[in-house]
């Protein structure tokens, strides 16, 4: 787990380079809070705000993205208001946190924008809860968000844009539904029930820091899309949790909020949690909490017990999260991971429908595209067969059968780039065969994505010796129907015996 996410591919260096920008934006909003002589609390709000604006706006193109780091005031400094006036008030407080929470969770319909914009509310009422806002204090917090906003910005969108000279990444729609069968629907109810749950337990435990619970509840949800996707990642986040507070011991505790090595150790989790969060939740978590360790040890309230209280809200919350998964309006994986397969399949043959009209002489055919769509929706299919696929499933026969199914989709999407690649090159000469090779790819995608799959094996399909070496654009076809053909035994099994867990 260790290597994975500190030695893990990182193409392009994206990853550290997000990392260090973190680094950097969050330290300039911090110094400039500091220079506009606002208070402690206030420079940590700004950082927090600087933080969430670097690391939940994920709109595809920059412009987008300087919009909705625009936008994130307009929700914020309403729901900081709200949460400071209803500091002495706590039934209402909490029926108000439920509110933001769901409506949070239910924003994700709207993509990447909504989601982020669902965070950073969710963020500033916690915030209040984190910091013990009052009403006084609202004007000076108004101003640090907003200089942090502004600090962050530049670093992002002015000092190192490096995204300017990158091909936007495709971000799949989600899949769709009205009412209740919609996901964001389901996972807002699932989201404020499961609050509820941990509000109730994070109040039995301690009235001062109930809220942690809360959060814990809410950062369970994010980013998944069923019931077996929020296990695996309430499991994370209390590992990650639970490895990080004998650290937060060791390290943060005998700081005793020293200024220099308190900065210094806040700048390493705010690195750590940029640089793991696509490679490792856990691991993600542990920055988490050791970067919270120090931002309680920088106000003078840190102690073995808080730490251990942080373990226990953490527990609850992860729990009230997976109850509410298990038992509301559950999601189950098996349905999520089918239709993003399906869809995956789906784009396989509009890449190929592309590749092949290139080879035949159109000049407005691109499967470039259609290649990003694909690579975007693999990735949401891996996060889907995550449950199944983690070394502590039960169910071992399906864990395999799992990842034969990630292994042939994945031989699909080289198959399809090697094919666009050929269709690339303008002295690629166009072969009746391709047609025909590309129909039966056609025919292989719809046998799979058929509404009713009986259990059948498609035909193996034989490859010329002479393909890979004298026609390679049949030989990626070729390659491309081998695999749709073994994919068809996992995903025509019996209904008894779904590809994931229910």
């Amino acid at each position: 787990m260790l290597k994975r996410a500190f030695v893990a591919r990182d193409p392009g260096r994206l990853r550290l380079r997000s990392a260090v920008r973190a680094v950097l934006g969050i330290g300039l909003a911090v110094a400039v809070c500091g220079l506009a002589g606002h208070s402690l609390v206030a420079a940590v709000t700004g950082g927090l705000a600087a933080l969430l604006a670097l690391f939940t706006v994920t709109d595809t193109m920059v412009r987008g993205q300087a919009v909705t780091t625009a936008l994130l005031p307009a929700v914020g400094f309403p729901v900081l208001a709200l949460a400071a006036l209803l500091h002495g008030h706590p039934v209402a407080r909490g029926v108000a946190f439920l509110a933001v929470m769901g409506a949070g969770v239910y924003g994700r319909r709207w993509g990447p924008r909504g989601h982020s914009l669902g965070v950073f509310a969710f963020m500033a009422f916690f915030t209040t809860q984190f910091l013990h806002t009052l009403p006084g204090q609202l004007p000076e917090l108004y101003s640090a968000v907003a200089l942090s906003l502004l600090s962050s910005s530049a670093v992002r969108f002015g000092l190192w844009c490096y995204e300017r000279g990158l091909t936007p990444a495709a971000v799949p729609a989600p899949v769709s539904g009205t009412g209740l069968a919609r996901v964001t629907t389901r996972q807002a109810i699932q989201a404020a029930t499961g609050g509820a749950v941990a509000l109730m337990a994070g109040q039995l435990l301690s009235d001062q820091r109930w809220y942690w619970a809360v959060g814990a509840t809410w950062w369970v949800f994010v980013n998944t899309a069923s019931r077996g996707e929020t296990l695996v990642r309430g499991f994370r986040r209390v590992l990650g949790t639970l490895i990080g507070i004998p650290v937060s011991l060791c390290v943060v505790v005998p700081l005793h909020g020293a200024p220099v090595p308190t900065a210094l150790l806040v700048a390493i989790g705010v690195f750590g949690i940029f640089y793991t969060a696509a490679v490792s939740y856990t691991w993600m978590m542990l920055s988490v909490t050791v970067m919270a360790g120090a931002l309680y040890g920088a106000l003078g309230v840190l102690d073995p017990a808080l730490l251990a209280l942080r373990l226990s809200e953490t527990a609850v919350g992860a729990l009230g999260a997976m109850l509410a998964v298990l038992l509301v309006l559950p999601v189950t994986t098996h349905a999520a991971t089918d239709a993003w397969i399906q869809r995956a399949l789906r784009c396989v043959h509009a890449c190929t429908e592309e590749a092949a009209a290139r080879l035949s002489g159109s000049t407005t055919a691109d499967p470039a595209p259609r290649i990003a769509e694909l690579e975007a929706l693999l990735g949401r299919v891996r996060l889907s067969l995550a449950p199944l696929v983690h070394p502590l499933s039960p169910l071992r026969a399906r864990r395999v059968r799992a990842g034969h199914v990630l292994a042939l989709l994945d031989a699909c999407a080289r198959e399809v780039r090697g094919l666009a690649s050929v269709a690339a090159d303008p002295e690629a000469s166009h072969d009746a065969r391709l047609a025909a090779a590309c129909w039966r790819v056609e025919s292989a995608v719809e046998a799979l994505t058929a509404a009713e799959r009986p259990a059948r094996t498609l035909p193996a399909v034989g490859v010329p010796a002479h393909a890979g070496a004298t026609e390679p654009a049949l030989a990626h076809l070729h390659g491309l129907e081998r695999a749709l053909a073994e994919l068809a035994a996992p995903l025509h099994s019996s209904p008894r015996a779904p590809l994931v867990a229910n």
